[in-house]
């Protein structure tokens, strides 16, 4: 009998130390994965501290930052695009005004341009009509001179028969006796001269004061039409100044209109140049948001997918964790009979099975957004084993 429960506790003996050489390799590469998974842990625990402040600070200073960069350059870009617009409407103005104003100067030229030929037409027929009162004065000096030749020589006519009577008179000598009622040949001669005279003298008086009259009627015309042509050529000098003055003032208006258009086409291709590079800035600026929002999108979902692993590495730890504490209970209970023993670890492994079960439940919600829309929700539910 004694025999029997010494063969019976060696083989007891040699069974459990069998057993526990067996346990003490399983620990040691359990330690070994343990520590393997600790510093694997370790390492993700920093990594995921990184990403945390990388993403704090993506979240809270750059972005803000960033957008109130942005936000100032919209209303920079927003402002310069108002008063480019208040500038253009401004020049539209002025040049529509100018245009106006060279409309009525335009109007003022053409009136001033119709009194002038009016003033020409005048002045031609003023010309004519000087020239019409030269060639009547003309005609009337040609007319007088024939009357003062023909006066003189009805003079020298009625001197020579004068002459020539007295020369027969003197020649004679003689005394012609008439009756009394007959008139005196002398006498009669000398009524006859006296009339004569009288006639010539009354003719060449008339001849004279028609003359006058008519040398001062045309004289009178003359000055008359000579002030008319003086009236008329200081008009057709004074529209002649004035004209002269519009043109240069037209012209003055054209280079200003020309300047102001030059200027406006000028404003309006920078306007334009400027507005295609503000857009051209916006959209960047608009690729670089979105950009920036997917960067932080992809920040997130890789902080929840490193999330999702350490909450793995979580559970696997405090699997293992429990396990240990399993084990290290196992080993320090002390050993009494085979049968106890397989009773014991049997409890054991259902008492760690059910602590495992015991655990709480982890529920990780990941939610992706782009421009602060949300565009995937889902939500996955980690057990401890």
């Amino acid at each position: 009998s004694g025999k029997m429960d010494f063969s019976l506790a060696a083989a007891l003996n040699s069974e459990f130390r069998e057993t526990r050489t067996n346990e003490k390799v399983e620990m040691m590469e359990l330690n070994d994965r343990f520590a393997s998974y600790i510093e694997k842990v370790r390492l993700l625990e920093q990594q995921n501290k990184v990403l945390l402040v990388e993403l704090s600070q993506a979240r809270d200073q750059e972005p803000s930052h960033t957008a109130d960069i942005y936000q100032e350059e919209l209303r920079d870009l927003r402002r310069r695009v108002e008063q480019l617009a208040t500038a253009k409407a401004r020049l539209e103005m002025e040049r529509d005004n100018l245009a106006e104003d060279l409309g009525s100067l335009q109007q003022k030229l053409q009136d001033e341009v119709t009194l002038r030929l009016e003033a020409e037409s005048n002045l031609a027929a003023y010309r004519q009509d000087v020239d019409n009162a030269a060639l009547a004065r003309l005609d009337l000096e040609r007319r007088v001179g024939t009357l003062q030749d023909e006066i003189t020589f009805l003079r020298k006519v009625h001197e020579e028969e004068l002459r020539e009577l007295q020369e027969q008179l003197a020649r004679q000598r003689v005394h012609i006796e008439v009756d009394t009622s007959k008139p005196d040949l002398t006498a009669a001669l000398r009524d006859i001269r006296s009339q004569y005279e009288a006639v010539a003298t009354s003719n060449v008086q008339e001849t004279e004061e028609w003359y006058k009259s008519k040398f001062a009627d045309l004289t009178d015309a003359a000055a008359r039409h000579a002030e008319a042509l003086r009236v008329a050529k200081q008009e057709a000098n004074e529209y002649r100044r004035q004209l002269q003055a519009l043109t240069c003032d037209l012209e003055a208006l054209r280079g200003s209109n020309e300047s102001l258009e030059r200027q406006l086409r000028e404003l309006e291709e920078r306007y334009a140049l400027e507005t295609a590079g503000y857009q051209d800035t916006v959209v960047r600026l608009e690729e670089d948001i979105r950009s920036l929002k997917e960067e932080m999108a992809q920040h997130l979902q890789d902080y929840q997918d490193l999330l999702s692993v350490k909450l793995a590495l979580d559970i696997e730890i405090a699997t293992y964790r429990k396990l240990l504490e399993g084990e290290e209970s196992r080993i320090t209970i002390p050993v009494q009979s085979f049968s106890n023993l397989q009773i014991r670890e049997t409890s054991l492994d259902t008492k760690s099975v059910s602590e495992a079960h015991v655990k709480r439940s982890i529920v990780v919600k990941t939610v992706e957004t782009r421009d602060g829309e949300v565009l995937k929700e889902s939500k996955q539910e980690h057990k401890e084993v």
